[in-house]
């Protein structure tokens, strides 16, 4: 009883951290850290390999997205895929996409390629009775090999995985405002500012009703990104909504 009671007590902690992160729009990164790091040393008492991984790969998330500090952030995605030791394949793909991601962030292709086909080797033993099964959602593999390629300069890779990953994510989801934006930027790289803009009018639109802090923060880097276009009629309309937006919030 004891056992199941800090299981129970671990999972809770980092749901909360999730929560305060989420709410703070990722800026609350100590408070979110600080529980996840309770989460991990319950999940290490009880001997919980699944739910230790779970912390690590939230606290990469931090990491990575928050800090951004890859190098940490690379240290703990590999951590959380090494943490479930077979007991959970859809945790350590999850984990080996964060560490492609984060490869790719450092600018180095090679180690971001072997990460993504060894998540993909998890992703094909996943099953039904996978202990983190809630952690694989629809377009997830597209949209973080799409990441992937924006950051090591692939665009056309990264246009189409993250046209396949649009495709197949719910609207009105925080990840589909951060895929859209993260389009727009592939494109707008490309030079293709009609297709960028048409990527950033739908991103908003999405943001209009999730708020999502990482869609936001994705979406105004793509924004700035259209400096050089900012005359042309399109840019300003983008311009427009995104003020709106903020004001709106």
């Amino acid at each position: 009883m004891r056992r199941e009671f800090l299981t129970l007590q671990a999972e809770a902690v980092a749901f909360v951290g999730q929560l305060v992160w989420d709410a703070s729009e990722r800026r609350d990164h100590q408070t979110a850290r600080s529980l996840y790091t309770r989460s991990l040393d319950i999940a290490r008492h009880v001997g919980d390999g699944v739910l230790e991984g779970l912390a690590l790969l939230r606290m990469g998330h931090v990491a990575l997205y928050g800090v951004r500090d890859a190098h940490e952030g690379l240290r703990l995605s590999l951590s959380a895929a090494h943490a479930p030791r077979g007991a959970s394949h859809a945790l350590s793909a999850v984990a080996r996409l964060h560490a492609g991601e984060a490869h790719a962030m450092l600018g180095q292709p090679g180690q971001c390629d072997e990460e993504l086909e060894k998540a993909d080797r998890h992703l094909a033993r996943v099953d039904d009775w996978d202990a983190a099964l809630d952690l694989i959602s629809p377009g997830q593999r597209h949209r973080l090999a799409g990441s992937c390629h924006l950051s090591l300069g692939r665009y056309e890779l990264a246009v189409r995985e993250l046209v396949d990953a649009a495709a197949e994510l719910p609207s009105h989801t925080k990840s589909r405002s951060i895929v859209l934006g993260n389009l727009a930027l592939a494109r707008i790289r490309q030079g293709e500012v009609d297709a960028g803009t048409a990527a950033l009018r739908t991103a908003i639109e999405e943001l209009e009703g999730t708020r999502g802090g990482g869609g936001v923060s994705v979406v105004f880097g793509a924004v700035r990104e259209l400096r050089p276009w900012c005359r042309m009629p399109e840019v300003q309309d983008v311009h427009d909504r995104l003020f709106a937006l903020m004001a709106g919030r």
